[in-house]
């Protein structure tokens, strides 16, 4: 069923803002049905009082529009709102389960440009719902069932803002580091894309004792990840140089993921991360049965860094949602991606940029070594990724040709490497992915195969 869904896609809902389906009319329509679905799944309130759902967004224009509609649209369901303004997404989700409320939602199109936005759904307990809850809110907002509940007088939901979002989660993700421990000497370079981190990510590392040097934390609407942020994380590998910094950050828009660099200004990926706290977490008995959730887009190099010291990778499909379906499934507390998106489960209930960030932090601490020497432990092979943008996402079948370059090049490379081809569940982008012992011909491969779907869908 999950094919049949027209409006969410495998991160919420999301488009060009003010176009089908990120409308303020079909925002409306979503809070309408939302508030709906949670207060007949839950009639007794999960805080004191009436039904509330809060709504937070990142630093978009667009998000005042979308912000105004879902409250009407929540409000005329009877349902309470609770305003935040701008968070990042894990604080959304954090907010969400400290208010007791019933579900929360966020305005974002995450590492997307400006002109997009959309809107994430989390569960009273702080999880993005799953499938079911979300073919049930959809339906309703294409089947018109519920516009005859139409509450009056006072049974209309109220909207409160409140003002101390911000401190809540800045003392939650303190909590993520060890008490007592500070990170005093330490020198970091933020860069916050101009996203929903501008205020979090400085103020937490300055409190626990590090000296800051911030990028981009001048959001006016329009800037937000661009030429900036984790999807350029040249920025900050330059800067880091600059100032002679120990560590340089960069989240994405809103906040959910996170690239470092170290003091060379090397980046360092979400696969060198999950590497260095899988080992650390291994050595400390803390990673729970000894597994690791990546995705099929992770180096093999992980496999082998965690293997070696004597745990396993499982993996799942692109996306967070699959990784944190797998822990929750396996009961498993550490996964993520490499493009930043990295799960906790033991601080966070969805991917967090600042606490994955402060878990290298802590080791680097607690170890005295450079990001440069931690993240040795993972030697990665040689991998090539290119991003292709298509105007429509046709089956594989449909491109024999293709399809042949596909097999060949994956012959060629047998148990000594792999291709994945996929289409991105975000945007209009096709993903190849291949890795082997051999950079020049893994290239040359791929760029044939990227240039013959160029031909057929190309945009």
């Amino acid at each position: 069923m999950a094919q049949d869904k027209k409006l969410f896609g495998t991160d919420g809902v999301r488009g060009v803002a003010n176009v089908e389906p990120v409308t303020s009319e079909t925002a409306l329509k979503l809070g309408r049905a939302a508030a709906h679905v949670f207060k007949t799944r839950a009639p007794v309130p999960k805080g004191h009082g009436r039904h509330k759902i809060v709504v937070g967004k990142d630093t978009r224009l667009s998000g005042y529009m979308l912000e105004n509609a879902v409250t009407a649209g929540i409000l005329s369901m009877g349902v309470d709102v609770l305003l935040i303004g701008p968070l990042p997404t894990p604080g959304v989700a954090y907010i969400t389960r400290s208010l007791r409320a019933d579900a929360g939602l966020v305005l974002t199109a995450s590492h997307n440009p400006y002109e997009d936005n959309g809107i994430k759904f989390f569960r009273h307990d702080g999880y993005k719902l799953d499938d079911e809850i979300e073919q049930e809110i959809e339906g309703l907002v294409f089947s018109g069932a519920i516009e005859s509940i139409r509450p009056t007088a006072e049974e209309i939901g109220k909207a409160f803002r409140i003002d101390d979002a911000l401190g809540r989660y800045v003392e939650y993700a303190k909590a993520a580091f060890p008490k007592g421990m500070t990170l005093e000497g330490l020198r970091v370079v933020v860069d916050a894309g101009h996203g929903a981190t501008y205020k979090s990510t400085p103020c937490v590392l300055r409190e626990l004792g590090a000296r800051v040097t911030v990028l981009n934390n001048t959001p006016d609407g329009t800037n937000i990840n661009k030429d900036c942020g984790s999807m350029y994380p040249e920025v900050v590998c330059r800067a880091v140089r600059e100032v002679a910094a120990d560590v340089g950050l960069a989240h994405d828009g809103d906040g959910d993921r996170v690239l470092l660099c170290d003091e060379t200004g090397t980046l360092v990926d979400g696969d060198d991360v999950l590497a260095i706290t899988a080992l650390d977490w291994l050595n400390r008995g803390a990673l729970k049965k000894n597994t690791l959730v990546a995705t099929v887009m992770s180096n093999l190099g992980l496999d082998h860094a965690v293997r070696a010291a004597g745990g396993q990778v499982v993996r799942t499909q692109v996306g967070d949602r699959y990784v944190l379906e797998r822990m929750l499934a396996d009961d498993l507390n550490v996964g993520g991606e490499q493009s930043g998106h990295m799960i906790f489960r033991d601080f966070a209930t969805t991917g967090d940029g600042l606490v994955a960030a402060l878990q290298v932090l802590r080791i680097i601490m607690d170890t005295g070594q450079p990001l440069s020497q931690l993240r040795n432990v993972c030697v990665k092979f040689p991998q090539v990724v290119i991003n292709i943008r298509v105007k429509t996402k046709p089956a594989w079948e449909t491109m024999p040709d293709v399809l042949a370059l596909v097999q060949e090049t994956e012959r060629r490379l047998g148990d000594k490497g792999r291709l994945l081809l996929r289409y991105s569940g975000t945007e209009p982008k096709a993903r190849l992915l291949i890795e082997g012992q051999d950079l020049a011909e893994i290239q040359a491969a791929a760029d044939q195969i990227a240039t013959r779907i160029r031909t057929h869908i190309g945009a």
